[in-house]
Parts: C-alpha cells; sequence; structure tokens
C-alpha cells in the first residue's frame, strides 16, 4: 500500500469519526431542548446585566448547624464518650476534686429541677471536660457548651467533633447576638443547661481575665440562675500554648446560685457573678472561712492579678500555683530516717 493510499484512508477515518461526534452531539441537543424551553428550575436562572448575586450565607462559624447534636442518636454517642474515654482521660490527666456540689442540693432534690447556667473561669482546652466530669447530674445529662464560634466552628470537621462530643454551641465571644440568645432561651425552655466562660476565651498569661455580660444577660433573659464555678490547676496541665498535656492535680468548687435582683442591670450583676468566682479562687487556696473573712476585709486576692510588670506577675502567679490542693506535687517529699 503506498503512502498516498495510506494518508487517504485516515482522513476518511477523521472525517467518519467528525461526522458521528455531531450525531452524537446534535442527539444531546434535541434531548435538551425541551428542558431547556422549561427554564428554572431546570437550569440555572438568567441573571440581569449589572446586576450582583449576593454570595450564599456561610455555614460555619456562628452560622453551624448545631441542632442534629441533641437529637437521640447523638445524645447516646456523647454519652457513652463523656462517660468513657472522656472521663478516664479526665481522671488520669488532671486529678480532680469537686468541692460546693452540695450548695446546689435544694436545686437537685426537687421534682423538675430547674435548669442552670455554669460560669467556671477559664485558663485551659481542660476545662470543659473538667466541668462536664464535675456538674452534678441531672444537669450533666442535659449541658450545652457555648463555644467560641470563631475557633471551634471554622471547619465542618472540627465543628462536627466540637457539638457530637461536647455538645458545642457556636456563640460569638465578643457579643452575645439576638440569633444565639433566642436559641439558648428555648433551649432552656426545654431543660437544657448551659455552661458558657464569662471570660470569653482562655487566659493568656495564666491570670484571670475581666468577665463579659453576657452570663448575665442570659440570666435575665432565661430567667436561669448562675452557678459560679472556679477550677484550678488547669492552666499548669495544659494551658494556652502548650503542645501536649503534663499530669498535675485540679480542683473544681462550685458556689451558691445567683439571680438577678429586681433593680439589678446586667452590668452589676455581671460584676456579682466576678466577685462570686473570686471568692472561690480565694477558697480553693485557702479555706471557707478565710475566704470569706477576707472578703468582708476586701482582702480577696484578684482573679486578674496584680498590677506589676510582666515579670512580676509570672513571680506571684508561681507562689499562687503552690497554694492550696492543686499545688500539692504528686511526687512525695522526702523524709530522711530519724537516727536519734
Amino acid at each position: 500500500m503506498s503512502k498516498r493510499e495510506d494518508a487517504i484512508r485516515n482522513v476518511t477515518g477523521l472525517r467518519r469519526a467528525s461526522r458521528a461526534a455531531g450525531a452524537v452531539e446534535s442527539l444531546i441537543v434535541k434531548a435538551a431542548k425541551p428542558l431547556s424551553s422549561k427554564g428554572f428550575p431546570y437550569r440555572k436562572p438568567n441573571v440581569p446585566r449589572g446586576v450582583v448575586v449576593p454570595r450564599e450565607p456561610s455555614t460555619l462559624g456562628a452560622n453551624f448547624d448545631t441542632d442534629w447534636a441533641r437529637k437521640y442518636p447523638a445524645r447516646v454517642g456523647r454519652a457513652i464518650l463523656t462517660r468513657g474515654p472522656m472521663r478516664w482521660f479526665t481522671k488520669a490527666i488532671a486529678s480532680p476534686t469537686v468541692k460546693g456540689a452540695d450548695r446546689l442540693e435544694d436545686l437537685r432534690v426537687l421534682d423538675n429541677p430547674p435548669p442552670l447556667i455554669f460560669t467556671p473561669n477559664h485558663h485551659s482546652h481542660l476545662d470543659t471536660p473538667l466541668s462536664i466530669y464535675a456538674i452534678p447530674e441531672p444537669w450533666r445529662n442535659k449541658l450545652v457548651v457555648a463555644a467560641a464560634a470563631d475557633y471551634f466552628f471554622t471547619s465542618r470537621g472540627k465543628g462536627t467533633a466540637a457539638a457530637l462530643v461536647l455538645n458545642a454551641l457556636p456563640i460569638d465571644r465578643e457579643a452575645t447576638g439576638r440569633k444565639s440568645a433566642d436559641q439558648i432561651r428555648d433551649l432552656m425552655a426545654d431543660g437544657w443547661s448551659l455552661l458558657i466562660y464569662p471570660e470569653g476565651g482562655r487566659s493568656p498569661d495564666g491570670w484571670g481575665q475581666d468577665f463579659k455580660g453576657g452570663a448575665a444577660f442570659l440570666s435575665a433573659r432565661t430567667g436561669a440562675a448562675v452557678v459560679p464555678m472556679f477550677i484550678d490547676g488547669s492552666g499548669p496541665i495544659y494551658g494556652k500554648g502548650m503542645k501536649r498535656p503534663k499530669p498535675g492535680r485540679t480542683t473544681v468548687v462550685f458556689g451558691s446560685p445567683l439571680r438577678p435582683g429586681a433593680d439589678e442591670n446586667t452590668r452589676r450583676f455581671n460584676a456579682r457573678i466576678e466577685s462570686a468566682v473570686t471568692l472561690l479562687g480565694d477558697e480553693t487556696l485557702t479555706d471557707y472561712w478565710t475566704a470569706r473573712r477576707n472578703a468582708a476585709n476586701g482582702k480577696t486576692p484578684r482573679l486578674t492579678g496584680p498590677e506589676y510588670t510582666s515579670w512580676r506577675r509570672e513571680w506571684a502567679l508561681s507562689e499562687r500555683r503552690e497554694l492550696g490542693d492543686a499545688g500539692l506535687r504528686r511526687r512525695q517529699k522526702r523524709r530522711w530516717p530519724n537516727i536519734g
């Protein structure tokens, strides 16, 4: 076969393939023509020139859907996790001691215990497992955790894990929006209690931070009492900036429930909540009587620490951490034999 005949055969094959592709394309166009005449929703709607179509709202952050986390299947899975691996890990890494739970006994023995708002200080990611460990039933069984929307709900995987394991609810840490407040009100009306950190975030240096008014506002809006809490010892175990936890001891102390007065605004009630948590902090370092005597004399140490330079604040913090039950070392002190 000559080269000329071979070239003619190749050209003929290409023409046949082109005609076949054209026939298939015409069939597709004919099949789709009835749908194109139907318009929306069978095809994408036309957008007039000069019109900017708004972007679809994000489903992350404060808009993350967590309603599914309070359905029965998710609750069963969460109960298995919190009462099993999470509880064992918390005991192993933090050795928690719980005090003051008897201050909630009057509410616990009621036929229908009311939902409460728990307000601990915040020094570590370990604070939430510690709170879930320490909060007594029946509130532990129906507990929602207010979590920072800009930290825990920035991705689908991270938000799903937080919602499933902690029953976390995305909250704007800078201000409690109306949407979040309405959602919390509806949840508490359904019997759910709330765990919220009034400081808004973990301590950056080991000392406390000024309280924001979210808990006081939600208490006034929902009618639920606020239970002050103080967690001591979680910072040295897994504080902000630490790459891995370091085993230690912790103490969780509950205070008596607080309600806003008839003529008390949110700012004043928030200050009273902060004072109650500060008092519990002094109680963990001393004892019940000494803490109340210091409060009566205006000598309660501030959660935010002394107004010193950074190195003196660090020095004072190291001295503070040596006090109280959480300051006890796991390693026993060496005792020399009495050789008389």
